[in-house]
């Protein structure tokens, strides 16, 4: 569900600096000049032998043009600081701020570039959950991904998705029934998601379609998204909701157990299932993940208690 970020990586020999400095200030200072003035032809020309390798002019020509119109002109650069020997810088455009990540090889040509999300310096990072919390579901369901390993769960490498889950319900060894190409025969599908604790709704996103069961939709990698909020400021994505099922709206308050909508097949997902995660702000372009625990659940029919599922469990609510 990851989206918006620009990469261009080359591995390259760093020399070691502590602080701004100023080729690269005359470096950041002239690609500010060419971005607002729209000659994106001469950041093109900043770029090394490689660089220039990885990124075509036509690519860097339509990602800067792109930006820019989505963004407006830069009015302010600050250095934040340096992450793996590159420079971190803090860009203010006209209607947001970015990060950037530059890093200038021995010719003071750019060898490394990558335009993020900025992610404030205050923003705190949770581990687990201090919430209570039940399953989304009001019946067995399974563990397709989730644990703390990259073998347990695909989420892993993803530091806004760190931790998360994705449920469906399996009969017989199979998510589906016959024809798997239609949502309908998928076990989970349709299913009521509800509420996992007591919270308030910050953000919904809906009005998208269910993909057909192999195909993706990356353009809307979450799908239909209900967002909670605890009052202990954890944020809870509820995504890849059915079309047109969710029956919350932002600003409303839900109690643990309250119905939020039905499991669907949107977004970038290949068949039915819940994506359920914790992070550490309602933005998922900014966000880190956080582990989720389950206050008093059976895990392949044992009860057990403040308990964090891996993939291969079978799991339900014990509060029936």
């Amino acid at each position: 569900m990851n989206k918006g970020v620009l990469v261009f990586f080359m591995l390259v020999s760093i020399g070691s600096f502590s602080q701004d400095k100023d080729n690269y200030k005359t470096a950041l200072s002239e690609f500010e000049f060419f971005f607002n003035d729209g000659e994106y032809d001469e950041i093109y020309n900043m770029y090394n032998y490689d660089m220039k390798r990885t990124s075509s002019l036509a690519k860097t020509k339509t990602f800067f043009s792109n930006l820019h119109k989505d963004l407006g002109q830069i009015s302010k650069v600050e250095f934040r600081n340096l992450k793996d020997l590159a420079h971190v810088y803090k860009v203010s455009f006209g209607s947001d701020v970015r990060d950037l990540l530059i890093y200038l090889d021995s010719n003071n040509k750019i060898a490394n570039l990558k335009v993020m999300f900025h992610v404030p310096d205050n923003l705190v990072v949770i581990e687990r959950n201090s919430t209570k919390m039940s399953l989304p579901f009001n019946e067995e369901s399974y563990v397709l991904w989730g644990g703390v390993t990259k073998k347990e769960n695909n989420h892993i490498t993803l530091e806004n998705q760190k931790y998360a889950y994705d449920f469906v319900i399996m009969k017989e060894g199979a998510t589906h029934s016959t024809g798997a190409k239609k949502n309908e025969n998928y076990y989970v599908f349709g299913k009521d998601v509800y509420a996992p604790c007591d919270a308030r709704v910050v953000k919904v996103i809906t009005g998208i379609e269910d993909n057909t069961p192999g195909e993706l939709n990356t353009k809307d990698a979450a799908g239909n998204v209900v967002i909670l909020e605890t009052i202990k400021n954890e944020y809870l994505v509820l995504a890849h909701l059915k079309h047109n099922s969710i029956v919350v709206r932002e600003g409303l308050f839900v109690r643990r157990g309250s119905l939020v909508g039905k499991c669907g097949n949107s977004g970038n997902s290949t068949e039915p299932r819940l994506h359920l995660s914790l992070q550490n702000t309602v933005d998922m372009n900014i966000a880190t993940g956080a582990k989720m625990y389950f206050d008093k659940i059976y895990v392949n029919k044992v009860l057990k208690h403040d308990y964090l599922p891996v993939k291969g469990d079978f799991v339900e609510n014990g509060n029936k």
